[in-house]
């Protein structure tokens, strides 16, 4: 089955970087269309307005539009050479743009669902401490309002070659395996880990517990275990069925009494991955985009984040 993948893109070195690491996962991908999107510059509502009345006013609309589509073809159409250039078929490429309607974000997420697209990947840029507090970048809003597609955000010279799964057990944890092996199916060479953070029970709900209540952190991590057993039977069937071996996928467990999301990133860069792939929410609000997600978007670099919905 063919995987679509929606590079948003301008004329700048992070949308560079999604080009370059698009490329690099090709080699991965049985089958795959890669569409080029770049959305125009907003036009002034007052020139829009002037435009209807003023025949003046008219042609510099008229010539503006065409600057600005000039302009996004230039820069479609010099990512889409170097593509073919780095060993992507030109047939497997697509170039799209549109003038700004909804907003940058909102134009990306229609084009993206209207398509059917598999993943959005999209360069990130550097967030300032108060773009990470008010989550105020356009990368971080297109994660943050992309409730059906993923978004792989990129963030720096990466290579697709190691894969690391945040994973508790939860349905979205699923979705995100299912989500990999959707797009790496059918290769027996590639490896993946399925890393997953216990959590102390009194971490989790903000309790202290003494000696007396060791007992419950016991069962607790018990629990957990059986839980994510049966998460891992059914992680192992979806690679399975995808064509990846059992051999090929790795489990590693680490206990964790603070931050779930820093020890993701600490994993990933203690073993060198370079993709690390996460559910949107998890199994309770101390999981995923309530505090891990949100914690390794905002902290990940160099990297490429796969987030899905």
């Amino acid at each position: 089955m063919e995987r679509k993948i929606l590079l948003a893109l301008d004329d700048s070195i992070h949308s560079m970087h999604a080009v370059r690491y698009a490329v690099s996962l090709s080699s991965l991908l049985k089958e795959a269309a890669f569409t080029l999107f770049h959305v125009q510059p907003t036009i002034s509502q007052f020139l829009l307005d002037e435009a209807k009345t003023d025949f003046k006013a008219k042609a510099e609309l008229d010539k503006l539009i065409r600057k600005n589509a000039e302009h996004a073809r230039g820069i479609l159409e010099k990512y889409k050479t170097q593509m073919v250039r780095m060993g992507i078929g030109e047939k497997c490429i697509d170039v799209a743009a549109r003038p700004r309607l909804l907003g940058l974000v909102k134009d990306i997420l229609d084009h993206a669902e209207k398509g059917r697209y598999d993943a959005i990947v999209v360069g990130r840029r550097g967030l300032s401490r108060v773009q990470k507090a008010f989550m105020g970048s356009v990368t971080t809003k297109l994660v943050e309002h992309s409730g059906i597609i993923p978004v792989w955000v990129i963030d720096g010279e990466v290579t697709s070659k190691k894969f690391i799964v945040a994973v508790d057990g939860s349905e979205a944890s699923l979705r995100a395996v299912d989500h990999l092996s959707f797009i790496i199916g059918g290769n027996p060479d590639v490896r993946v880990t399925l890393f997953h953070v216990v959590p102390k029970l009194g971490a989790l709900f903000g309790i202290k517990f003494g000696r007396k209540e060791a007992g419950i952190e016991q069962v607790f991590a018990e629990t957990d275990k059986q839980h994510m057993d049966h998460f891992y039977a059914a992680a192992q069937k979806k690679f399975r069925e995808a064509g990846i071996p059992e051999g090929r996928i790795e489990f590693r467990v680490t206990t964790r009494s603070g931050n779930v999301g820093k020890a993701v990133i600490d994993e990933a860069k203690k073993e060198d991955y370079d993709t690390i792939v996460i559910g949107r929410s998890g199994v309770s609000r101390a999981f995923f985009m309530g505090s891990v997600s949100r914690y390794v978007i905002d902290n990940s670099s160099n990297r490429a984040l796969w987030l899905v919905s």
